[in-house]
């Protein structure tokens, strides 16, 4: 079923077309209706699905119909999110879809000046997306009122339950006190997010979960190398040398470490960027712009961008350091292999690191390939390898994997041009 074919506004269709959207993913086409119908949806979908679109289609569609003016009288909805990235994401996202309709959004998050922000709040919101610590705030300063609200979306509601807001999602919820519609939606399913769900939509709620028993894409094809910690910059640089038109995510640790890094790929003349907490917020912007633009091909980050961030053509998304949880390393690599594009995510795991891999391959519900990936003279650069090859073996399974990687790339072009 095509989007020409849904009960939607004329105009949205044909900002869906310019937008390249033809056809609803799974998770779109199972709760667009829902929602349409002002139903409560708990959606659980694997990272990529296109969850924005799922809720952000039907809102534009019943604001923009019920309007007869560009006018907003208050605040009808509100989208929680627990990054000031994905904040700015779908604010674009929303945007795109709601061009020349009656529906106005905006993007609120914290780390930029406040005086804009409440001149384009007073100037009149229809859909405000926003992180809580800013949202509150001006709730607190009398800028944002919660008494018109009429739909509640919760995005990335696993994340924000691991950074501590559900005393904010509770505060939010009391204060809206007319009948409202929630809709909460999630990457992965635990029970404290069962239990938090729960308690926040209505009992007949609509459950969608797509694809529960593989919380990875398909289109990721996954690998691991054992390599000692102190090596890691080295395969890295190689990697980076042998990929020289590749866009890469580079996942480390803490923000320290991204610097780190970046300053050892600048000593061999590797151009990267680095996004992190300690930046400020205009950095964080003019990083996330450069890499997506492709003005920069190295993107060396913290687990802020791995949630929800969609960056086009992402090749490959480098496990620099293993995630602290397995669920952060399903996010991870979700920045590839994204919609029907192919994508690669490589490990580097070292001896202190092995308990990480293990939880990792225990919730993908599969074991990680082990492979070596360089051919050139590893002499200079491998002193121990853990647990792995050596260095013909390290050489045999790099020509296998090359003939793979060959055939899993041409597949992605054919494919390309196929769409």
């Amino acid at each position: 079923m095509k989007f020409e074919k849904y009960h939607i506004s004329d105009t949205i269709k044909k900002n869906l077309n310019l937008m390249g959207f033809n056809r609803p993913t799974n998770i779109q086409f199972k709760s667009i209706p829902s929602i349409l119908k002002g139903e409560d949806v708990l959606a659980i979908a694997q990272t990529g699905t296109g969850k924005t679109a799922a809720f952000a289609i039907p809102l534009i569609d019943m604001i923009h119909r019920e309007k007869s003016s560009r006018r907003a009288y208050g605040i009808k909805c509100i989208v929680m999110v627990p990054t000031r990235e994905l904040a700015m994401q779908i604010g674009e996202v929303f945007e795109k879809l709601a061009r020349h309709t009656k529906v106005k959004t905006f993007a609120l998050y914290g780390g930029v000046e406040q005086d804009p922000q409440i001149k384009k709040l007073q100037d009149g919101i229809d859909v405000l997306i926003a992180t809580p610590g800013r949202m509150f705030d001006l709730i607190s300063q009398g800028f944002v009122d919660l008494s018109r609200i009429r739909t509640l979306v919760l995005d990335e509601a696993d994340h924000m339950l691991d950074l501590g807001f559900i005393d904010d999602i509770i505060y939010v919820k009391k204060k809206i006190t007319n009948k409202h519609q929630t809709l909460f939606f999630s990457a992965t399913i635990s029970k404290e997010i069962k239990k938090l769900a729960f308690s926040q939509v209505k009992s007949t709620a609509i459950r969608i979960r797509i694809a529960p028993e593989d919380p990875v894409s398909k289109n990721v094809s996954h690998f691991v190398m054992f390599v000692e910690m102190d090596d890691k910059r080295f395969f890295l640089e190689r990697f980076i040398k042998d990929n020289p038109e590749s866009k890469i995510i580079v996942f480390v640790r803490t923000g320290v470490r991204a610097e780190r890094v970046a300053k050892a790929m600048e000593r061999v003349q590797i151009d990267a960027v680095t996004i992190h907490r300690e930046k400020t917020q205009d950095d964080r912007s003019e990083v996330m712009k450069k890499f997506k633009e492709g003005r920069c091909l190295i993107m060396i980050a913290t687990d802020i961008t791995a949630r929800g961030i969609d960056v086009p053509d992402v090749d490959y998304v480098i496990n620099y350091d293993l995630p602290d949880k397995p669920e952060i390393y399903v996010h991870r690599v979700g920045r590839t292999g994204r919609g029907i594009n192919l994508g690669e995510a490589i490990s580097f795991c070292s001896k202190e690191e092995k308990g990480l891999l293990d939880d990792i391959q225990q919730l993908i519900n599969k074991d990680i390939e082990v492979i070596q990936l360089y051919k050139k003279d590893y002499t200079s650069i491998v002193k121990s390898s853990g647990d792995g090859l050596s260095l013909k073996e390290m050489i045999n399974e790099h020509e296998q994997w090359e003939a793979k990687r060959k055939k899993k790339k041409k597949s992605s072009k054919i494919a390309k041009k196929k769409k």
